[in-house]
């Protein structure tokens, strides 16, 4: 692959993955089984823009892709995107030597979150300020977590509290709540309100989306036949991926020849591309709104004896080994990991009285064939996610399960 053919949106200096049906860090109050945004069934996935699109945010995320963020140089999870900077002095801490900093977090019901809050941990390791750290899971539940919320909320002990909301309209009135009573940093998902004293979160995903189609479009020739592999339908940050691909799409000369839902399920993934690649008689690209089953796919290539086209995956170990060791072509789009970090830092900075930006927009590298090498390190176990930004943090790689 020609590097420069990476074109715009593709951040090569600086996660999500979804499993089954439990969704890494994607936000909805949609149930699984609703049907598709996009229209058309569950099995298909339409072909009309997606209800959740908005020109204006779609402009907005392509825009940030572009700037050069500010901040620390080698410390993305400390740099912000056109930061509109807020007064905290009126949440500044008495004793800033002495402070207990409490998490609702959504669950750690899939790797990547998994991955998330190991980095969170070890990011709080690195204040000797921070005297406690109280985390509660709600394992995926919204009544446990306002549960959550409202314990934490009202222990006088928390001096800031962290949310990651497992869904965004539920937890609203919850956090809503919170704000009466202590400063509240909300990161990965958001909810309705902006009573947060900020809000942590990546470019989002209609950069994520766009990123992944421009290499396609550059990579594939005219004419040449897209498979969509998306995991499921109503779900907000992928349904903005997908809207901001189709929207590259139909500018291209490229054929978007089936758009299929695989519920993050390797099997399933390896029986459509199989089938696709017998009714189409060839596939010449694969575009996906996560990686976490691009393993899957490559394979089920392998298996019909055709090579595997260009594809985009994830920044999860075993694609990026696959990518390396079969000579693919492909790229890596991101939800980085390393945005765990962020809230304790964002939660310190409010508590010292310091400015933080309304909205903490970070940036959202990608990996491509230039800086593989770089991210892809030996000895990490294949759902470790290498945008963690915790290789030069106490206790790596052996903390997330890797190997000197």
């Amino acid at each position: 692959m020609n590097p420069r053919k990476v074109r715009r949106r593709t951040l090569a200096s600086a996660a999500v993955l979804l499993t089954g049906a439990l969704l890494a860090s994607c936000s909805s109050d949609t149930p699984p089984d609703a049907p598709a945004a996009a229209g058309g069934s569950t099995d298909s996935g339409g072909d009309k823009p997606s209800n959740f699109f908005e020109r204006a945010e779609y402009e907005r995320q392509l825009r940030l892709a572009e700037e050069t963020p500010k901040g620390p140089a080698g410390k993305p999870w400390e740099q912000m995107l056109e930061p509109r900077m807020i007064s905290t002095a009126p949440y500044k801490k008495k004793d800033p030597g002495d402070i207990h900093l409490c998490f609702s977090n959504a669950g750690v019901f899939n790797p990547w979150r998994q991955v998330g809050l190991k980095n969170m941990k070890a990011e709080v390791k690195q204040h000797a300020e921070i005297s406690d750290f109280t985390v509660l899971d709600a394992q995926g539940k919204d009544d446990k977590q306002i549960s959550d919320i409202q314990e934490l909320a009202g222990n006088k002990d928390c001096d800031a509290l962290i949310v990651s909301p497992n869904t965004t309209a539920t937890l609203t009135p919850a956090v809503k709540e919170a704000c009466g009573k202590l400063p509240v940093i909300v990161f990965d998902r958001g909810v309705e309100t902006d009573c947060a004293v900020t809000f942590v979160n990546p470019i989002g995903g209609y950069g994520y989306g766009a990123v992944a189609a421009d290499f396609l479009v550059d990579e594939v020739r005219p004419k040449g036949k897209i498979l969509a592999l998306r995991i499921s339908p109503g779900v907000d940050v992928l349904e903005t991926r997908w809207s901001a691909a189709k929207l590259a799409f139909d500018k291209s000369e490229l054929d978007v020849a089936d758009v299929k839902f695989t519920e993050g399920d390797p099997a399933k993934t390896k029986s459509i591309v199989a089938d696709a690649i017998s009714r189409h008689g060839s596939i010449d690209g694969v575009w996906m709104d996560s990686g976490a089953t691009a393993v899957a796919a490559v394979e089920a290539f392998e298996d019909a004896g055709v090579d595997v086209p260009p594809i985009t995956g994830e920044d999860q170990q075993d694609f990026l080994e696959a990518w390396k060791d079969k000579k693919l072509t492909a790229i890596a789009p991101t939800y980085p990991t390393f945005q765990w970090r962020t809230p304790v830092i964002a939660a310190l900075r409010v508590l010292a009285g310091k400015p933080v930006p309304k909205e903490w927009k970070l940036p959202q590298p990608t990996v491509t064939q230039a800086n593989l090498d770089e991210y892809l390190k030996d000895g990490m176990p294949p759902l470790h996610y290498a945008m963690c930004g915790c290789q030069r943090l106490p206790g790596y790689p052996e903390d997330w399960g890797g190997k000197k």
